[in-house]
């Protein structure tokens, strides 16, 4: 199933599984995502605020040149850092230098929160408190205003945001000309955030989930729910976690630098609805979100308001 791919709003299509490259070690991600693409992956997620672009770019170009495939064949993402709301296409152009292409097929709002430009830190200013350094007066809505305009420059062939909840991206809908292609989030069984998901599906905008595993140490991979349909399906519980999201329509991000595990994810299996309600037991006695920054924000997630 690694070669599933989920329509856009744009008309083109997104690989159902990517590479996420997210604290991936520095001097191992170039191997990871060759690997990757010679693996037969197409969607490749990255980051300006990962610190490891440059390495990404690599890896692509050895896959490239090992599958002989052209760049059009693959999916990259990147993704516009707080710190750059106000100067986003500076930021793109950072992410292009560093990945050394000509343009990257989707281009994120990586949170709806702008961070000082000109604070004690590129990536993480902060306030003297320790508190994070936020430009609060700056609207996430005329941060995507800027970046429709990239969509003239071809610098990236769609735009979209990230970490949005119902209630931002109503706001943002409500305000902008261009729809998001895709918005991505962290989900899981133990964070369905069906909330978002349904509001994203109803407008034709893509769920791309992140940590579909949980995070480290996450009870999901021992969730006797997971466990009992890897064993009836013969795969991991891993498979059964990444498949999860295909079944519900959604592009999922594997995490790792492992060859073995890059190769082992892409052993996807179909799940009917009656396993998608096995699934969603898991979150009936309570919600788990691994990943929330102490932006000292609220961002409307009903687990978190």
């Amino acid at each position: 199933m690694v070669d599933v791919r989920l329509p856009l709003n744009t008309g083109a299509t997104i690989p159902a599984l990517g590479l996420g490259t997210w604290q991936s070690p520095k001097g191992e991600v170039r191997a990871a995502v060759a690997h990757a693409i010679k693996s037969g992956y197409r969607h490749i997620d990255a980051a300006y605020v990962y610190g490891n672009e440059e390495e990404v770019g690599e890896g692509i170009k050895e896959g490239l040149s090992a599958t002989g495939i052209p760049r059009s064949d693959l999916f990259i993402v990147t993704k516009l850092w707080c710190t750059y709301h106000t100067r986003v296409e500076q930021n793109l152009e950072k992410s292009l230098k560093l990945l050394d292409l000509d343009y990257v097929d989707l281009y994120l709002m990586h949170w709806p929160i702008a961070m000082n430009p000109n604070g004690n830190d590129e990536k993480f200013p902060k306030l003297p408190d320790g508190s994070r350094d936020l430009i609060r007066d700056r609207s996430h809505v005329d941060t995507y205003k800027e970046m429709e305009k990239l969509l003239k420059t071809g610098k990236t062939k769609a735009i979209g945001v990230a970490n949005y909840s119902k209630r931002y991206l109503e706001e943002l809908l409500n305000k902008v000309d261009v729809v998001p292609a895709a918005n991505q989030i962290e989900n899981h069984p133990l964070l369905p955030q069906q909330e978002i998901v349904d509001l994203c599906k109803e407008k034709g905008i893509n769920v791309t989930a992140y940590s579909p595993l949980g995070s480290t140490g996450s009870p999901l991979m021992k969730d006797p729910h997971v466990v009992k349909l890897a064993e009836q399906k013969g795969v991991t519980p891993g498979s059964i976690l990444l498949s999860y999201h295909v079944a519900r329509g959604s592009s999922v991000l594997a995490k790792s630098v492992t060859p073995s595990r890059i190769e082992e994810n892409k052993k996807l299996v179909e799940l009917s609805q009656s396993d998608l309600a096995t699934l969603a037991e898991i979150s009936k006695s309570g919600v788990t979100r691994f990943v929330y920054p102490e932006f000292g924000v609220d961002f409307g997630f009903p687990d978190k308001s």
